[in-house]
């Protein structure tokens, strides 16, 4: 058995992963493939090295603007999965990273990349995208991040395509056993997690040809804690000495009323801030201070296990044919205990002796900072919530050498996947205690206590409350086909033809269940189902808050005991998790493609310009099924269908042998998710007492999205490993779905039980009512000096920055749904600058990477349109210092040691709309970002 390096691997394998392995509809073929492999052959290096230049390689031969991961570069970073690998992309920002991983992923900050899977389009349940970070970053063998697209890979993603792609066992020379283990310290949640990987492979040469085989398995779990703590929504209350006539008395919380008579909620940015302001209330102009009007905990306990498997068997009978058969399983089941703790901070009946001392301004504002409220009302809430996914792909791929130039290759592949999920809370009331809250304490931290503070652990000082249950099932599946073929010329004008086609039948179903009842009347202690619960230690010090207190715990519940309770109550309760979904939408979508491309070179100035151009033509027909859940389930049939035709092209040119430049010009879709085109409505009654209701519908005249590209590119291979590069690109894309808000009048209306009732509602559904323009400039540097004294030769640097500037129309609508005119905005999720670095170290048996990722802050959301602060929500900046070592003891075994989020990052909002909001004065939430430490050891032996 030949013994060879961990980082290198086998030199088959290593080759394969410097060409960027083509797959069908996914990978063009370069147009100059001679040249390509010339140009690769250039670099041979090993270790941390082999896997920064080999992602810079595929970058350098590919047609396309590409951006890539390779080999180890995945299971060798402090990265639990695919989305925080690709964080070190070009272009790519990642958020969202409660639970202790990265859940959410932009290119060029739009939200909609394409994943596909070794080429084929994947999805999870009854959704259009896959969830990406169910893929465990032992499988991968590649990731590639497309930033411009041909006219033979897939239509859909504005954001670009990301392709994951595994191993297969004909990309090594014959058996192969390698594996790793780490244990990881989830520090908030003071857990350690396990994190297993092995694959083992083997090709055998028969009589019948090579034959190889492959399985590669991986399993992980997390046991996480998120701790988030928020100041409420920034309402109207009365100044400590309204004017006569108002009708009000000091300090009293202002409604808008059942009219909006006194005050419009949701106004873009909010009532005014200047001291002086005034409402018109009973006709007398009234001044008013502005105030949070409640202060929440969420301390959240979650456990999440995924499984992956990927099996592979590979026939190659001759040197002109290899055929493959794959089966790809993802699991997820995950588990979360949300311990809640909310409080009013707005008036119910005491007030402090001294009113004018009770409050703090911000100065120059008429926002109160600090205040004492008494006599205010609470609750706690434990809410257990379940998911599990089940996903599988089968596929069958033949590909043929025809003679000397020709190519074909045939796919066929089957998908299925499943989703469930379960929510079950029961809420907790307290009676009215005295607060002292400071709304913004230092740092967008709020700081609070109560009267009398051991009432929040007590258990014979709450009542039971509400009962919330429900849960979702969602499936999917699809049959896709796909043929390619391929003739190329080596001399003249036109170098190469590829002409395929593609036909999809995807199905969708999705069901729900949603029940409820109101308050048992008895005391926490005297329940009796399970173990009421006390948190310990949120927040750790960070913040002057209480840290503990008691509610009821549905994951040591009886579940249907707990339900036959409430039923008593409140008849018509079901008695089980599992029955009675009711069926929510039904999809049947049938997806016809075809393509023709053609490359050509032809020399200019002595040197070879390249051109590829093409089309696409994309047909679709959906039939769908929606059934009203507010009227019996009753159905709705919608037949619709659509074509396109989307063009591309692209030029490279080799100014020198070291630089070059590459324009693209394309075209690409993005079609709507299911969900958005359901019309039933979804409502929730008068919870803050604004008059109206709120509720959310889809559209099903919802089109697809269009987005017209282009890219100019320059790179500057200056070293044998080391590169600098910049693309300018701009996306004009038009139709934009945003959410359009209309006040109806529904009555005998369908709310749940623990609604307040109302007819009134503000109804918001998604319409294509804005285009937009994204640009930027994208910037990277991959540098490994070769001058470098012995002690650190070695060292070397990758890192890369983006800057975007966004604009997109924003409706503005009247309460009749009319649009009367529109306000400029950014796209959501956009940071004007990003920017990554690594600095790397490869030297005999250590090495080592240090990562630093920053984001500029961006608007992340609108609120919803019930409150008077400003509705865009933006997220503060967001960072993350990153390191990794691996000590090899030998050829065969390495030591490994991560740490991530090392300075301790947190996730802050605030709200912000123009010129309106900050961090200061409109703070929101702060959640702290686990940090964690694993130690591992991998191996490999072939």
């Amino acid at each position: 058995m030949a013994i060879k390096p961990i980082a290198l691997g086998s030199a088959s394998m290593f080759a394969l992963m410097l060409a960027g392995a083509a797959h069908a509809q996914t990978t063009p073929t370069p147009v100059a493939p001679q040249a390509a492999d010339n140009e690769a052959a250039d670099i041979v290096v090993t270790g941390v090295r082999a896997s920064i230049v080999g992602a810079l390689n595929v970058r350098k031969n590919s047609i396309q603007i590409v951006d890539s991961i390779v080999s180890e570069d995945v299971g060798k970073l402090p990265d639990n999965n695919v989305v925080e690998a690709l964080q070190r992309v070009t272009g790519i920002q990642v958020t969202d990273r409660a639970g202790g991983e990265a859940a959410t992923i932009t290119i060029r900050g739009l939200t909609d990349p394409l994943t596909t899977l070794n080429g084929r389009n994947i999805f999870t349940a009854a959704g259009t995208s896959f969830a990406l970070q169910d893929i465990s970053a032992n499988l991968v063998k590649q990731v590639d991040v497309y930033k411009t697209r041909s006219a033979d890979q897939l239509e859909t993603g504005l954001a670009g395509q990301i392709d994951v792609q595994t191993r297969r066992p004909l990309d090594f020379d014959g058996f192969t056993i390698s594996g790793l283990a780490r244990g990881v310290y989830s520090e908030l949640a003071d857990k350690y997690n396990p994190n297993v990987a092995l694959l083992v492979s083997n090709r055998w040469e028969t009589g019948l040809g090579d034959i190889g085989f492959l399985v590669n398995g991986s399993y992980t779990r997390a046991e996480f804690r998120n701790q988030n703590l928020q100041a409420g929504a920034m309402v109207p209350f009365a100044t400590e000495t309204p004017p006569a006539g108002s009708g009000l008395t000091p300090l009293q919380r202002i409604f808008p009323g059942a009219t909006n008579e006194n005050w419009t909620p949701g106004l873009d940015a909010g009532l005014p801030t200047a001291p002086g302001s005034t409402l018109n209330i009973n006709g007398v102009e009234t001044p008013y201070y502005l105030a949070r009007d409640a202060v929440i905990a969420s301390d959240v306990y979650g456990k999440r296990d995924r499984k992956a498997i990927n099996a592979a068997l590979q026939w190659a009978p001759n040197d002109s044919s290899v055929y493959t058969a794959e089966v790809f399983y993802t699991g997820f089941k995950g588990e979360t205990f949300n311990s809640l703790n909310f409080s009013f901070v707005d008036w119910w009946g005491n007030l402090p002796t001294d009113v004018a001392n009770s409050f703090e301004l911000f100065e120059g504002t008429n926002i109160i900072k600090s205040r004492r409220a008494g006599a205010v009302a609470g609750f706690n809430s434990g809410d257990r919530a379940t998911s599990r996914t089940d996903s599988y792909v089968y596929a069958l791929n033949a590909k043929w050498d025809v003679g000397e130039r020709g190519k074909i290759s045939a796919d066929i592949a089957y998908q299925d996947s499943k989703n469930e999920t379960s929510f079950f809370a029961i809420r907790t009331d307290r009676g009215p205690l005295d607060i002292d809250v400071d709304f913004n304490a230092g740092g967008g931290l709020p700081a609070y206590s109560f009267g009398n503070q051991d009432v929040l652990t007590d258990a014979s000082k709450w009542t039971v409350g509400n009962l919330f249950d429900s849960g979702t099932k969602n499936t999917g599946s699809a049959l896709t086909m796909m043929l390619d073929g391929e003739y190329k010329w080596d001399e003249g004008f036109l170098r190469r033809i590829k002409a395929g086609w593609r036909y999809d039948k995807r199905s969708a179903d999705s069901y729900v269940r949603d029940q409820g009842a109101g308050g048992l009347g008895i005391t926490l202690d005297a329940f009796g189902e399970g173990t009421p619960f006390t948190n310990e230690g949120f927040f750790d010090g960070r913040a002057d808050i209480p840290t503990s207190w008691v509610l009821a715990d549905p994951r040591s519940m009886d579940r249907d005991a707990v339900r036959n309770l409430y039923r008593a109550v409140a008849p018509g309760l079901l008695l089980s998790d599992q029955l009675s979904f009711g069926r929510v939408f039904g999809i049947k979508e049938s997806n016809l493609a075809a393509y023709i491309v053609a490359d050509a070179e032809v020399e200019i100035f002595g040197r070879p310009l390249q051109l590829q151009g093409g089309v696409r033509y994309v047909a679709i027909d959906t039939d769908y099924e929606y059934f009203d859940r507010g009227a019996n389930f009753a159905r709705t049939g919608v037949s619709t269908g659509s074509d396109d035709f989307l063009p591309s092209f692209t030029a490279r040119y080799a100014i020198t042998d070291n630089l070059r430049i590459r324009f693209n010009y394309g075209k690409t879709l993005r079609r709507p998710a299911f969900g958005d085109l359901n019309p039933n409505l979804a409502l929730g009654g008068d919870l803050s007492r604004i008059g109206f209701g709120t509720g959310s519908s889809g559209n099903p005249n919802l089109r697809a999205t269009k987005s017209e590209n282009m890219d100019l590119a320059i790179e500057w291979y200056f070293d044998r490993n080391s590169a600098i590069y910049a693309t300018a690109f701009r996306r004009k894309i038009e139709g934009l779905v945003v959410p359009l808000t209309v006040r109806e009048f529904i009555p005998d209306n369908y709310l749940p039980r623990n609604e307040t009732y109302t007819e009134f509602f503000n109804i918001t559904r998604p319409a294509n009512a804005s285009n937009g323009t994204l640009k930027g400039l994208e910037l990277g540097l991959t540098y490994f000096p070769s001058y470098l004294p012995p002690v650190l030769d070695g060292l070397g640097f990758t890192g890369s920055a983006t800057i975007l500037d966004s604009e997109q129309t924003i409706p503005v609508v009247n309460n009749a749904g009319e649009i009367t005119g529109t306000a400029k905005s950014a796209f959501f999720g956009v940071s004007k600058l990003s920017y990554n670095a690594t600095l790397a170290y490869d030297k005999g048996p250590v090495g080592a990477r240090l990562s630093y990722i920053w984001r500029k802050g961006f608007l992340n959301n609108n609120e919803a349109r019930a409150f008077a602060n400003p509705i865009g929500m933006w997220r503060a900046p967001e960072k993350s210092l990153d390191f990794q070592l691996t000590l090899n003891l030998n050829e065969d075994i390495g030591i490994t040691f991560d740490a991530v989020n090392i300075t301790k990052a947190k996730q802050q909002n605030y709200y912000k709309f123009g010129d309106v909001g900050n961090p200061t004065e409109f703070n929101s939430s702060t959640l702290l970002i686990d940090r964690t430490f694993a130690l591992g050891v991998r191996f490999k032996f072939d």
